[in-house]
C-alpha cells in the first residue's frame, strides 16, 4: 500500500513537472524575441571588431575621448544637481508641508514631461540672441543661451519630474514616527531632514538618478542643438560627418559602458542600504508642518519651477506662432506630418505588444531561469542609449539586410526593440491579475491551447494591451535620436521637424510642429497621473 501511494506521488510530481514546461509555441516565440534583442550588440560588437589592431589602440585612447567622457560626465552630474534641486523642496512641500494647493502642485510637477528635451532646447535658444523674444520684445540683448548651461537646463526642466515622483512615494511611505522621535531628543528640523530623512529618501533618490542618468547619457536632441560635445552628438557627427563608423561604433561602445556603470553602481549602492522598519505596528502619515515665514520663499520657489519648466516653453511658442507665425503653408503641413510619425509609430507600438506577450506569459505562468533569462533580455533596448541602438541597427542592415537600410521597416523595428520593455510592465501585470484556473477550467471543457487564449485569456488583458499600445506609440511619436538616424530619406516626422528647424534658427516655422509634440505629449503625462492615481491632500 505504502509503495502503491509512493508510486502515485511519483507520477504526481512527473506530471506535476510535465504541466510547467513552457510549450514550444510559447518559448519558440520568446527565444525569437530575445534573439531580436541580442542583434544590436552583436552587430555593434563586430563593426567595432573591424578595427586594425594599431588603429584600435589609436580609436580607443585618443584625447578626444577622454574629454568627450568628462563633458558627457559633466552634463549628466550638472542635470542631476540641478534636477535635486528642482524635486526635492518640492516633494516635501506637497508630502510634508501645509502648502495649499498640492494636488495642482503635484500635477504641475508632472506636466514638464510633456515638454522633450529638445522642445526645451527650443525654447531656450528662443530666448536670446538677436532674434531671440528678450530682443525683439523688450529690447534687452542678451547672449544665446547654449553650451553646457544650455544642455544641461534643457534636460534639468524636462527630466526632474521622474525625480520628483520617486521622492514623492518615498515621502508619502515614510513612517513619522521616526522624525517624531529625532525632534524628541532635541534635532532640529534641518537635522532630521539630513540626518533621518535623506538616508532613507536615498534609495528613491538613486532610482530617480538612474532613469535621468540613462536619459541624459543617450540625449540628442538638446545636446546637439546646444552644440555640446557629449558622447551622443560625438557619434552622430562621426557616422554622418565624417563617415568614420568604427570610430562612431566604438564611441558607442565606450557610452554603452558609461551606461552599464552607471547600472552596476546604483546595484552596488542600494545592496548596502538596510533602512526598513523594524518595529510592530505600521506607519503613520505624517503631520504637515506650518510653513510660517517660510510660506513666501516657498511660493517664490515654486513659481521659479513652474515658470522656467512650464511657463518659459508655453511663453515661446506663443509668441513665435501668435506673434509672429510663420506662412499658413507651415501649419497646414502640421497634420500631414502628424499622420506620417503616427503611421511609424503604429505598427511599432502593435508589433512591441505582440512580441510582449509570449514573454510576459512565459515568464509568469513558466516561472524559470531559461524564462527569466528571456524576460531580462527585453530591457536591453530600453538600456541601450539610443544613438547606439540606432547605429547598431545601421551596421545589421549594412551586413545582413541590406534590403532594409533607410526603410521605414528598420525604423519600426528598432523603435520596437526600444520600447519592449514598455509594452511588457502592463502586459506582465494584466496577466498576473489573471487567475491561472479560469485557464485550467477551459481545458477541461476541451478547448485547446489557442482557443484558450483567445477566448479566456486575451479578454482579460485587453486593457494591459491597449495601455502597452499607449506607451509605445506615445513614446515613438516624440522619439528624435533613433529617427535622425534611422528615418528614410526625405520622411520627416514632427520629432525630426521640429530638430532640423531649430538647428536652422527657423524658429517661426519650427514652432506649429513644437506645439503639436507638446500637446500630443500630453497624454502620456495624463497616463503617468493615472498611474500614480494622486489624490487630493497628499
Amino acid at each position: 500500500m505504502h509503495s502503491h501511494s509512493v508510486v502515485e506521488a511519483g507520477k504526481h510530481q512527473s506530471l506535476q513537472v510535465k504541466v510547467k514546461r513552457p510549450p514550444l509555441y510559447l518559448l519558440i516565440p520568446a527565444i525569437a524575441v530575445s534573439v531580436c534583442m541580442i542583434i544590436p550588440l552583436l552587430y555593434l560588437f563586430l563593426r567595432a571588431g573591424q578595427a586594425q589592431p594599431d588603429q584600435l589602440l589609436e580609436l580607443v585612447f585618443r584625447p578626444r575621448n577622454f574629454q568627450l567622457l568628462l563633458n558627457t560626465l559633466a552634463l549628466t552630474g550638472g542635470v542631476l544637481v540641478i534636477c535635486t534641486f528642482l524635486a526635492l523642496p518640492l516633494a516635501w512641500l506637497v508630502t510634508r508641508s501645509d502648502i495649499r494647493a498640492k494636488r495642482l502642485l503635484t500635477i504641475l510637477a508632472v506636466v514638464p514631461l510633456a515638454v522633450p528635451g529638445y522642445v526645451m532646447a527650443y525654447a531656450l535658444l528662443g530666448v536670446g540672441g538677436n532674434l531671440g523674444v528678450l530682443s525683439q520684445v523688450f529690447g534687452i540683448q542678451v547672449q544665446n543661451i547654449s553650451g553646457y548651461w544650455g544642455a544641461v537646463w534643457a534636460l534639468a526642466l524636462y527630466t526632474f519630474p521622474y525625480i520628483f515622483l520617486n521622492l514623492r512615494a518615498a515621502l508619502l511611505g515614510l513612517d513619522s514616527s521616526l522624525e517624531e522621535s529625532a525632534q524628541s531628543l532635541g534635532y532640529s528640523r534641518v537635522e532630521v531632514f539630513r540626518k533621518i530623512m535623506l538616508p532613507h529618501l536615498m534609495p528613491a533618490l538613486l532610482a530617480g538618478y538612474m532613469v535621468v542618468g540613462l536619459y541624459v547619457l543617450g540625449d540628442f536632441g538638446a545636446v546637439a542643438l546646444m552644440r555640446y560635445e557629449a558622447f551622443s552628438y560625438a557619434i552622430y557627427t562621426q557616422y554622418s560627418g565624417a563617415f568614420d563608423r568604427i570610430y562612431a561604433a566604438w564611441l558607442s561602445i565606450m557610452l554603452l559602458a558609461l551606461a552599464a556603470s552607471f547600472l552596476v553602481m546604483e546595484a552596488y549602492l542600494l545592496k548596502r542600504k538596510r533602512l526598513a522598519s523594524v518595529g510592530s505596528g505600521v506607519s503613520r502619515p505624517a503631520a504637515p508642518q506650518y510653513l510660517g515665514k517660510l510660506a513666501v520663499p516657498a511660493w517664490i520657489y515654486v513659481g521659479f519651477v513652474f515658470s522656467a519648466s512650464i511657463g518659459l516653453p508655453v511663453a515661446m511658442l506663443s509668441y513665435w506662432i501668435i506673434v509672429v507665425p510663420p506662412d499658413v503653408s507651415v501649419f497646414l503641413q502640421v497634420p500631414w506630418t502628424f499622420l506620417r510619425s503616427a503611421a511609424a509609430a503604429a505598427p511599432a507600438a502593435v508589433l512591441a505588444a505582440v512580441m510582449a506577450l509570449p514573454v510576459c506569459y512565459l515568464s509568469v505562468r513558466y516561472p524559470s531561469r531559461l524564462t527569466s533569462a528571456i524576460e531580462r533580455s527585453t530591457y536591453i533596448g530600453y538600456a541601450l542609449p539610443p544613438l547606439t541602438l540606432a547605429l547598431a541597427m545601421v551596421f545589421f542592415a549594412l551586413q545582413t539586410a541590406y534590403i532594409f537600410y533607410q526603410t521605414l521597416g528598420l525604423l519600426i523595428f528598432a523603435w520596437t526593440l526600444a520600447t519592449l520593455a514598455l509594452a511588457m510592465g502592463p502586459i506582465r501585470s494584466a496577466i498576473i491579475q489573471t487567475r491561472p484556473n479560469t485557464e485550467e477550467a477551459a481545458y477541461s471543457l476541451g478547448y485547446g491551447p489557442v482557443s484558450t487564449f483567445f477566448h479566456v485569456v486575451f479578454p482579460r488583458l485587453r486593457r494591459g494591451i491597449l495601455a502597452s499600445l499607449a506607451l509605445v506609440f506615445l513614446f515613438c511619436m516624440k522619439e528624435l535620436p533613433i529617427t535622425f538616424l534611422l528615418a528614410p530619406t526625405g520622411y520627416s516626422t514632427l520629432a525630426v521637424t521640429v530638430f532640423s528647424r531649430t538647428s536652422e534658427g527657423m524658429m517661426a516655422e519650427a514652432a506649429p510642429f513644437a506645439a503639436a509634440i507638446v500637446l500630443f505629449s500630453s497624454l502620456s503625462v495624463g497616463m503617468v497621473l493615472n498611474r500614480e492615481k494622486i489624490k487630493g491632500g497628499q
